[in-house]
């Protein structure tokens, strides 16, 4: 068996192209999503639960206080997880699946 030679790939490509050639992309993106919730909405120590679909994320508080005072700084929370997806390395930006998020619901 012959081997071809291929162009040279960096090791952050390779590993997002076996990443994709697994199919665990989604997964991967959705993981990357809640922990980017935990850390940047402030809230994550009052955080039940977490679900993610179509470009919602639904998000179970267990404080209505908490809820009710971060309802109003909604949109700049989701600006600052998009802006930390974009960064993040191992968030996979052309995934049709699981993408940014587009609205937060908080329940």
């Amino acid at each position: 068996m012959r081997m071809e030679r291929k162009s040279i790939m960096e090791s952050s490509d390779m590993m997002l192209a076996y990443i994709k050639y697994l199919k665990a992309a989604p997964a991967l993106n959705t993981r990357r999503i809640f922990e980017t919730w935990r850390k940047e909405s402030g809230v994550g120590a009052y955080t039940l639960k977490l679900f993610f679909r179509d470009g919602t994320l639904y998000v179970t508080l267990s404080s209505s206080v908490v809820r009710n005072s971060i309802k109003p700084f909604i949109n700049s929370i989701m600006a600052k997880i998009n802006q930390s997806l974009q960064e993040d390395p191992l968030f996979i930006k052309d995934e049709p699946k699981v993408g940014y998020i587009k609205k937060i619901i908080i329940k």
